[in-house]
């Protein structure tokens, strides 16, 4: 789920768009995502040259006495303690996102407030996810923690006790929900993110090129077979099943086939659909994310632990937003690890994320060419009289410019660690490593943010009980097994590396 013009794409700010209430900001979603993300990354590449910039960002480690949960991530910053990394980590980032605010043409101040809120809330959720009994994995951690039993979800199970936070305001507390939307913006945080992962899915596939090149095809392949796929069925189960007419049934199409909200949204304005159409698909896409998310890690963990690239395909393929999706995958890797790591083996972190990510990224490429293609076929073809016709030009509009920032510090992340002398190279994990702390804090963000966001009854309110009955029977009928068959056709039997 990616922007794919100049404003944010998520329901609220699609709305706000209709209306014509927001104003143009100066820089795009897209792009100041690329320049927080690549700033946060160049900050932390200063360690390489011994100059430890951003080692104060909070880390938390599983725990069962509070007062050990936190610290600052490097050694450096010790002196700071748990609560004073915590606190250096909240006012820096209001500081970056405030300016960001103010460049989105946001009221600082409603944000400011609101960001305050969303970040405790937030982390404490992380924090109380990194509790023992839910987190623990080895036997050896419940001997080291002394509890008898263990959720074994990892520390990041973290991020659904943060979406589960936001679903509470969402659905029960929706005044605190109305207050804090200012600071409830999901698309930013997970493409600051994204931008960031570059970095470690790199160093992570440094070590084993080639590997890391098979999947990179093998991704490729899969979203093209699968796309070509689901499109066709799902636009048909639209129109012959329950009646929708073209207008409906495309956006439908590209919402729940190729990646959510952006691709409903691009392709709402591709065909010159009616505003409210995308705005209610995008609806539809948050609240399925939110229940993908939910189920699917645990089904992976269950019947994929033993393939363990096929789960993080899978995700990819199936949850259909990028916060849900790479944190989901997130999820899966933790879980999926932890349930190998019971078993006695030891895979190398990452590779399960970087799968998720990987075919995510493609898919966020996709959706700008799918979507001059659907205006080129609607102004030639359906709507012949109308005056504009769609030009090559869109594509650039709507490609997701935070793809870019990926790319950059993902070439940056595998030069440094491949193409660099070797004193130079075993910095490199430990500066990309600290980077990565933020980017684990802006996936909380993102979780908490697509909790708020689901309001069930509001949806329900706005009449989405057909479109969601589309919804149920393309996803959970077609979509998420179809994306099943075809990630075990392109990566069964591919293991990620085992730990040393």
């Amino acid at each position: 789920m990616t922007a794919t013009t100049d404003t944010a794409h998520w329901p609220n700010e699609a709305l706000r768009r209709a209306d014509n209430v927001e104003t143009s900001p100066l820089i795009s979603e897209d792009w100041l995502s690329v320049a927080i993300g690549l700033s946060i990354f160049v900050l932390a590449l200063a360690g390489i040259a011994n100059v430890d910039l951003i080692g104060w960002v909070v880390t938390t480690s599983v725990w069962t006495n509070l007062g050990a949960a936190l610290g600052p991530v490097s050694k450096t910053y010790s002196a700071l303690g748990g609560i004073g990394a915590l606190v250096a980590t909240f006012l820096a980032l209001l500081v970056v996102l405030s300016a960001a605010a103010i460049a989105l043409k946001s009221d600082v101040k409603k944000f400011a407030l609101a960001f305050t809120a969303v970040f405790w809330i937030a982390y404490a959720s992380w924090i109380v996810g990194s509790y023992a009994n839910f987190a623990a994995v080895t036997p050896g951690d419940l001997q080291k923690f002394g509890i008898s039993w263990s959720l074994k979800l990892t520390n990041e199970g973290g991020f659904i006790f943060a979406l589960v936070a936001g679903l509470i305001i969402a659905n029960v507390f929706p005044r605190f929900a109305e207050w804090i939307k200012d600071a409830v913006r999901p698309e930013l945080y997970i493409k600051v993110a994204i931008v960031i992962l570059g970095g470690f899915v790199a160093v992570t596939a440094a070590g084993k090129l080639n590997l890391a090149s098979s999947l990179l095809l093998r991704g490729v392949a899969a979203i093209v077979e699968a796309y070509l796929i689901y499109w066709a069925v799902v636009y048909f189960v639209a129109r012959r099943w329950f009646g929708f007419n073209r207008e409906w049934a495309a956006p439908l199409a590209s919402g729940i086939s190729i990646c959510g909200v952006a691709a409903a949204i691009a392709t709402g304005g591709a065909i010159r659909a009616r505003p409210v159409i995308p705005v209610l698909v995008s609806s539809l896409v948050v609240v399925f994310a939110v229940v993908e998310v939910l189920i699917l890690p645990f089904l992976a963990q269950t019947f994929l632990w033993h393939e363990p690239l096929v789960a993080g395909a899978w995700i990819g393929l199936a949850v259909k937003t990028d916060g849900a999706a790479v944190a989901g995958g997130g999820i899966t890797e933790s879980l999926i690890l932890a349930k190998n790591a019971a078993e006695g083996i030891r895979y190398q972190p990452g590779w399960i994320l970087g799968t998720t990510a990987t075919v995510k990224v493609f898919i966020d490429i996709f959706i700008g060419i799918w979507a001059f293609i659907l205006g080129t076929i609607w102004t030639n073809h359906i709507n012949k009289g109308t005056a504009d016709k769609a030009k090559a030009s869109e594509i650039w509009q709507r490609f997701p410019k935070f793809i870019l920032g990926f790319v950059v510090t993902f070439a940056a992340g595998l030069y440094l660690a491949l193409g660099t002398p070797s004193d130079v190279a075993a910095k490199v994990p430990a500066a990309i490593g600290e980077a990565n702390t933020f980017r684990v804090i802006f996936f909380i963000l993102t979780f908490f943010s697509i909790g708020v966001l689901s309001n069930f009854k509001k949806l329900w309110q706005e009449g989405i009980g057909k479109l969601a009955a589309v919804y149920v029977v393309s996803l959970f009928g077609f979509v998420v097994w179809v994306g099943l068959a075809i990630s075990w056709l392109f990566f069964a039997g591919i293991k990620p590396p085992l730990a040393s």
